[in-house]
């Protein structure tokens, strides 16, 4: 799965959850479109989806947009 197959897939994944579409550069957090209860949901999702655990300490570093995302599944998949 390359790259942009993940960023696709987790946008599908996040504007399902804040229900609003979103590009790989959107900043989720800052631009408030993710608060912490969503947070939870995409990261949950997410590990779900691609059997990748985003530990909570980290959730604000990973979901700063699809992009930043999307490079974090890419490399927990590769192993």
């Amino acid at each position: 799965m390359s790259l942009n197959d993940i960023e696709t897939k987790i946008a599908q994944i996040i504007g399902a959850i804040i229900l609003t579409s979103v590009e790989p550069d959107t900043l989720l957090l800052e631009s408030g479109l993710v608060d912490s209860l969503s947070a939870v949901d995409v990261a949950l999702a997410i590990e779900k989806e691609f059997g990748v655990k985003i530990p909570p300490s980290e959730i604000d570093l990973h979901l700063e947009s699809v992009h930043t995302l999307a490079q974090y599944v890419a490399e927990q998949r590769k192993g």
